[in-house]
């Protein structure tokens, strides 16, 4: 009835009704596709959609933490300082159609991004007992051992079995959306009895650096083995998840996606449960964390303003289908995500097994006569290296 009383009088309706209730109708639009639809309509209601920041508004509503937007830069417009929706008087219009194809694309990416791990790197753990053989580094590897090496992380002992521990990680660049954790506790194959060091619940914190220049500056010195806990701002802290003494990844979905500004997790593990024997104390070990979600770089960047906790939004449309480590594994364009570096110690014993190797292929015994590299083997040692 409504769409043939408007085609019978050539009537539009933003003209008939307050703006309240015409944004209370644009607002029954979730997809921010419709929205562009929409605003393809007529040229009156492009106006209106761009005029009252609807995009901006549906942005907002599904995803809070944007209302900490300082400002919107884009390379083809520069960057302009954003207003609240109903001061369009003091902006202008070119203002506000960037904003509305800034927060359209954003949406558009949030909802449509392929999920996959987000972390980038490994930061601190509150306590190792053995470094660096017991390094957090160890559980950015899929499997509990590499090179008949167990590969785990493992805190220091405590006569308290309430004493938490917790594992700080660098996810990937720009803007992640992360929905879940998973994490692998460690199951000590050679001890007896084969224990299992898991947590009895773990808890999850994401936020950005209290001060991000001199914290990058920190984090390339920064001791794998102690912790950094006080060098971060956590702006969203999770729920307790009960964890299971079991030796497999196990995954803890957040209520709903989180967006991570600021590119920080922490794992907070509560609680203890597995005395060792030898000493009598509580440990918690992890084999391997994954981080699940949805990274945008590099089409959308932040960079956080000191000391407010702003955030400026960076918006790079050329950049929009170039692929992300997280979003397009396998693409001939992908940048693959780079490995940690090995420890020293576990680097000089694969040098050791290849050097027997070598020496068995040249028919040496093993332990009496070292094989001696000349210059024939360089091509080996820049495989090493490489």
């Amino acid at each position: 009835m409504v769409w043939r009383f408007e085609m019978e009088t050539s009537t539009d309706f933003l003209k008939w009704l307050d703006t309240d209730v015409c944004l209370k109708i644009f607002s029954c639009l979730d997809d921010p596709s419709d929205l562009i639809r929409a605003g393809s309509v007529s040229r009156s209601w492009f106006k209106f959609v761009i005029a009252n920041g609807v995009c901006k508004q549906l942005c907002l509503r599904m995803f809070p933490q944007f209302s900490s937007v300082a400002c919107v830069i884009e390379p083809s417009y520069g960057m302009k300082k954003t207003v609240d929706v109903g001061s369009s008087n003091s902006m202008e219009w070119e203002t506000l159609e960037r904003d509305h194809k800034v927060y359209a694309s954003l949406v558009r990416a949030l909802t449509t991004a392929v999920e996959s791990d987000c972390i980038s790197q490994a930061i601190s753990a509150s306590s190792t007992d053995n470094y660096p053989q017991e390094s957090i580094l160890n559980t950015l590897f899929a499997r509990d051992r590499i090179h008949r090496r167990a590969s785990y992380w493992s805190s220091k002992g405590q006569a308290d079995p309430v004493v938490p521990e917790t594992l700080i990680y660098k996810l990937i660049p720009g803007l992640c959306l992360i929905t879940e954790v998973n994490i692998q506790p460690f199951q000590a194959y050679f001890q007896w009895g084969l224990p299992i060091y898991s947590a009895k619940s773990v808890r999850f914190r994401m936020g950005h650096p209290k001060s991000p220049v001199d914290t990058e500056k920190d984090l390339m010195d920064l001791p794998l083995q102690q912790p950094a806990d006080d060098k971060f701002t956590w702006t969203y802290t999770s729920q307790e998840f009960p964890m299971a003494q079991e030796n497999c990844l196990q995954s803890f979905k957040l209520p709903e996606p989180v967006l991570c500004i600021g590119g920080f997790l922490q794992i907070e593990l509560l609680g203890r449960v597995q005395r060792q024997e030898m000493d009598g104390l509580f440990y918690l070990c992890v084999s391997h964390v994954q981080v699940l979600g949805q990274s945008l770089f590099p089409a959308f960047d932040i960079e956080i303003l000191e000391p407010s906790g702003k955030f400026l939004l960076k918006f790079c449309p050329k950049d929009r289908y170039r692929a992300s480590p997280c979003l397009l594994h396998g693409e001939p364009w992908a940048i693959p995500r780079e490995l940690p570096a090995l420890p020293s110690n576990l680097v000089q014993g694969n040098l050791r097994h290849l050097e027997q190797l070598l020496n068995m292929l040249h028919g040496n015994e093993l332990g009496v006569e070292p094989y001696e590299w000349d210059d024939e083997d360089n091509e080996l040692d820049d495989l090493l290296i490489f």
